[in-house]
């Protein structure tokens, strides 16, 4: 089977298969800009997506051409790149290809692995059809349709303890999109629906924050974690830490104090899975050592045993950061840890075609602090140096987060998006689709917007 890439047929220059447009693919495809390489990009998906505002779309925040931008636009200007909307299937080091689920065979001269994550339920996959995680678009668009359904079914519901199993939301998980994710519901049920219902009050939802750890953002300083549960609590948020989560169905959760003790039920028909992640499949087809989590085991210059043309980057890389002093501490994953490992990446692929292998380093992740945001006003921001919260850490993270946005457009139209709720308490992105079952009995995808489905994988358990 003949293998090809991107650049006219006659073309010698080397070949760069990068696989993945999330943070580090794209951080590696720029970085290439004007070298002189043939890149070929692969994405199952069209588009970019900014992850850490996803959950803005699934909270009727923001709609998500706000988050999200066309992969061929972004990248119409870099002449050497050619852009493919497809799913690889195979990968062969020895030939240096790769096969997609067409068929179709590429050859390369360097390969950039950055598939990025998925969902994990630990063991547990089962639960994913009754407690839905968020990675995709298609995840927002069917935890926004499943959020906005309760309180539309609730108002329909006679029965008392139905409507209270309705307005009952569990998010699983104290990190960063848990955190998030609470604190929007929560705001959502006294805010923004306020005197919008005439036979349910909205205010009289409960929100349930379930952790594992002994505290929320495990990632964050004691004191900040501290900080951001008070926080929580203060928007009208249920904080639970030191359980686990030992069952889930479509009526509700059990769960288990570390103490032991019989399993608690708690009736809810609406569960957000926020506890775990899992690398993506991808990582499987290099045949090489992965760690608990699926991801790749890779060396200092990101690349694997006897491959040295073969890049792992982003959350599908097990990666160890090499310090000034020596040491070496796990990469977080993080959009700008990707970033920075795409970069490096592209530029050991740069250094090897100049002939300057003796230049190559090893990568040294640079740690500018962290951020999460709990609702109106309240956030917690770590940056090394300075440690704050509240209304002050809230602007920071919202001005940090329309500065990374890709374009222009985006950044100002989710700056007027958030003014606007900010004075009004109004999140006009409110809309659920449910297109008509397909012919043959097949189920559409709850407000899809265009975006076909893809199955959850992976396993799960409380933080």
């Amino acid at each position: 089977m003949d293998t090809h890439l991107a650049g006219s047929a006659s073309s010698t220059r080397p070949r760069v298969l990068i696989v993945g447009c999330g943070f580090g693919g794209l951080a590696a495809t720029r970085a290439l800009a004007g070298a002189p390489v043939d890149i070929t990009l692969v994405d199952r998906s069209n588009h970019h997506l900014f992850q850490p505002l996803l959950y803005q779309v699934a909270t009727a925040g923001l709609s998500a051409p706000s988050i999200a931008a066309p992969i061929r636009h972004m990248l119409r200007r870099q002449r050497n790149v050619t852009v493919l909307m497809a799913e690889v299937s195979g990968i062969d080091k020895a030939r240096r290809c790769v096969t997609l689920a067409d068929g179709q065979v590429l050859g390369y001269d360097f390969l950039i692995l950055a598939a990025g994550a998925t969902h994990s339920y630990f063991g547990r996959d089962e639960w994913a059809a009754h407690a839905p995680g968020l990675k995709t678009l298609e995840d927002a668009f069917r935890l926004r349709a499943r959020v906005l359904k309760a309180f539309e079914q609730a108002e329909l519901a006679p029965d008392p303890a139905r409507q209270a199993a309705l307005l009952s939301f569990v998010v699983i998980g104290g990190g960063p999109t848990g955190v998030e994710m609470a604190g929007t519901l929560a705001e959502i049920a006294h805010h923004t629906l306020r005197d919008e219902f005439r036979r349910i009050d909205p205010a009289g939802a409960r929100v349930l924050l379930l952790e594992g750890s002994e505290r929320v953002l495990q990632a964050l300083p004691p004191a900040l974690s501290a900080r951001a549960e008070q926080q929580l609590q203060g928007l009208g948020v249920e904080v639970r830490t030191g359980c686990r989560v030992v069952g889930i169905d479509a009526e509700g959760v059990d769960v288990q104090p570390d103490g032991g003790g019989a399993p608690q039920r708690i009736p809810a028909h609406t569960v957000v899975w926020a506890a775990g992640v899992a690398a993506s499949p991808l990582g499987r087809l290099l045949e090489v050592p992965l760690d608990r989590a699926g991801r790749v085991q890779v060396d200092g210059l990101l690349g694997i045993p006897g491959h040295p043309e073969v890049f792992v980057i982003g959350d599908l890389a097990a990666a160890q950061s090499q310090e000034a002093d020596g040491r070496t501490r796990p990469v977080p994953g993080v959009s700008p840890a990707a970033k920075q490992m795409g970069a490096h990446a592209a530029g050991s692929i740069l250094a090897r075609l100049r002939g300057r292998e003796a230049s190559l380093r090893p990568f040294r992740y640079r740690d500018y602090g962290a951020l999460a945001t709990i609702g109106r006003k309240a956030a917690v921001a770590d940056l090394g140096w300075l440690q704050f919260s509240g209304y002050a850490a809230w602007l920071f993270w919202l001005f940090v987060h329309i500065y990374f946005l890709i374009g222009f457009r985006n950044r100002l139209v989710v700056l007027m998006d958030w003014a606007w709720a900010y004075w009004s308490f109004q999140r006009y992105a409110r809309v659920v689709v449910e297109p008509a079952p397909a012919a043959g009995g097949e189920e559409g995808t709850e407000g899809k917007e265009g975006v076909s489905p893809a199955p959850h994988r992976a396993a799960g358990r409380c933080g």
